[in-house]
């Protein structure tokens, strides 16, 4: 007998009280991840009543239904966007011909590859932010990181649900794994490096949501591309969700750095520390935490030149973001991409394969879009009245995958000598100092209306509320 009302427990449009095998294979996932999100969910937080959106359909009015629930609670559902019965491949070696409804066999493996990475990051984004609740500078920010951990929530139920239903005992095992890795384990890490680090501070937490959430929509967005239909609709829905997200980190960030502004000019100062003893995040420690949560997000889309970036292309697996507005022939054989490689302790740009650039294609594309967020964080600091400015390093600065591994790079693009980087990595990148002042400001404020010193408040609410609403009931 069935233990779980499906219309209810779990809100979908995928037919799921009709689909007896996937019913049984999520009976049996479905326990264990409620013992992973006690185990090692948002901590402190089980008998809390939380305001929260909850997706209970695709179309406007249903996906986005607020209320006070507990997160355990939540109904984390399996949505699909409208599907086209019409729809074809429009890219790479199956260009117009009618997109898959089933795994193709020959591209089961690299598939089921793509999904169990996407699904991996979700559980891990949580783990990730379990303390944070506990250091919350508003109550509207707690709210805020709840909401993203149940989306995250749902977010792996959707790649699961993918698994699940067309991967066989491959996919349940796959499943199952999912919930076992630990984000920064030892024997058992998350599968990327970046849901490996740590996120200790609040500044961390909206760095990590404006940068690394933002690969998050640049990868959705060419999953939801893919020929393998249920795929393309499912990253199209969770893309919705993304967005908040992304604006929890750019509207946080926007909120410190208005906040040191306001105090810069009352004391008249940019002396770091006097705003450190005045109990605000000084500016250029801002830019270094920029400087570690940009390169460490751009170094999630992969090595500059990929076989499996080709393959997955070329395979109508994984598209281009907005693949549909480019003009190209969606195919492009013969065509080339510009990368970036050490020659005699210079950069220099060469030509490669651009099917073996994509990854490269992905993550300027993603430049670009983290650009125009920084430029709205400066016209903050410019309307203050302040000359400092933020800026993204050069995209070869601090990483640790691909062409541009381990070179000892400046933010502003110049290879420089080991000495040198020694002698300047504490302007570059956060210190230990960094850190533990940062830490230091973390103190828990929950009283509705209230905010630590080191932030604004947001210019208003979530869902028209007031910015005082007892977003969060403590039970």
């Amino acid at each position: 007998m069935s233990t779980i009302n499906y219309s209810e427990k779990i809100p979908n449009n995928v037919n799921l009280s009709e689909d007896r095998t996937l019913q049984r294979a999520l009976e049996q996932w479905q326990p264990n991840f409620i013992n992973w999100w006690d185990d090692v969910g948002p901590e402190g937080s089980t008998n809390y009543d939380v305001y929260l959106r909850t997706a209970v359909s695709v179309d406007p009015q249903g996906w986005a239904q607020f209320g006070h629930v507990k997160m355990r609670d939540y109904r984390w559902g399996i949505f699909l966007n409208p599907g086209d019965a019409e729809r074809k491949v429009h890219f790479g070696d199956h260009l117009g011909e009618k997109a898959w409804q089933d795994v193709p066999g020959e591209h089961r493996a690299n598939l089921r590859r793509i999904i169990v990475t996407q699904g991996d990051t979700e559980p891990a984004s949580v783990e990730q932010q379990r303390h944070l609740g506990l250091t919350a500078p508003s109550m509207y920010d707690l709210r805020n990181l709840f909401q993203i951990n149940v989306e995250e929530g749902r977010h792996l139920w959707a790649m699961v649900y993918l698994l699940h239903k067309h991967f066989g005992r491959d996919g349940r095992e796959e499943a199952e794994a999912l919930l076992d890795r630990r984000s920064g384990d030892d024997n058992n890490p998350r599968i990327l490096g970046a849901f490996n680090e740590k996120t200790p501070d609040w500044l961390s937490f909206f760095m990590f949501t404006y940068f690394t959430d933002r690969d998050g929509k640049f990868q959705l967005s060419a999953l939801a591309e893919s020929a393998f239909d249920p795929l393309a609709r499912t990253t199209k829905f969770m893309l919705t969700e993304e967005a908040h997200h992304m604006f929890v980190g750019e509207s946080g960030v926007s909120r410190v750095v208005n906040r040191t502004c306001q105090v810069m000019n009352e004391l008249k100062t940019d002396d770091v520390g006097k705003l450190r003893a005045a109990g605000v995040i000084d500016l250029p420690t801002i830019q270094r935490y920029l400087n570690f949560h940009y390169s460490v997000t751009i170094d999630l889309f992969g090595a500059d030149q990929s076989s499996n970036a080709a393959i997955f292309y070329s395979s109508g697996l994984k598209g281009r973001y907005e693949e549909g507005k480019r003009s190209d022939d969606h195919i492009l054989k013969g065509q080339t991409y510009k990368v970036l490689e050490v020659q005699g302790g210079q950069l220099v740009e060469k030509d490669v394969p651009m099917l073996n650039a994509l990854n490269e294609v992905l993550r300027d594309d993603f430049i670009k879009d983290s650009v125009a967020g920084v430029d709205r964080w400066n016209k903050v600091i410019e309307k203050a009245g302040i000359s400092f400015r933020l800026k993204v390093p050069h995209k070869a600065f601090h990483r640790n995958i691909g062409a541009l591994a381990g070179i000892k790079m400046s933010p502003d693009g110049r290879v420089v000598s080991e000495v040198e980087w020694a002698a300047k990595q504490s302007e570059w990148l956060p210190t230990a100092e960094d850190r533990t002042y940062v830490a230091s400001l973390m103190g828990r404020v929950v009283e509705p209306g209230k905010f630590a010193n080191w932030i604004a408040p947001p210019v208003m609410g979530i869902n028209r509320q007031p910015v005082d609403f007892d977003y969060v009931r403590f039970g």
